[in-house]
């Protein structure tokens, strides 16, 4: 390899980041929480499931600047999908013991129970 290339796929290498920065968005998970209705129960519950949210893009930045904005994006990502992530199954657990509360199953009709032998005449 040529003392001349080797400058050259370092120059790319760094700038192959913040070429690529535009494609980049800056995202957060966060919780949402709507509503279902369960047939079964006769009742409407609430439950709770992530949704990825756009805050910003990352545009026009330089070298050490495009790497601190995409690892600041991706920290900011990884947090928020973890402490979403928390926040649902907790309120999902409470909404299921808030449904189970206020279920109204149809009552199931016990079996007939005979006792003694119904065949054997007295």
């Amino acid at each position: 390899m040529s003392a001349s290339a080797r400058p050259r796929t370092g120059r790319v290498r760094r700038l192959l980041p913040c070429l690529a920065v535009p494609l980049l968005q800056s995202c957060l998970i966060v919780p949402r929480t709507f509503e279902v209705y369960d047939p079964e129960c006769h009742v409407v519950s609430r439950q709770m499931d992530l949704q990825p949210v756009q805050v910003a893009s990352i545009m026009r930045c330089s070298n050490q600047e495009c790497v601190a904005l995409v690892v600041a994006a991706a920290a900011t990502a990884a947090v928020s999908a973890v402490i979403s992530s928390s926040i649902v199954i907790v309120g999902n657990v409470a909404y299921w013991f808030e449904k189970q509360g206020r279920c109204q199953r149809e009552p199931v009709p016990a079996p007939a129970v005979v006792v003694g032998n119904p065949e054997k005449k007295p």
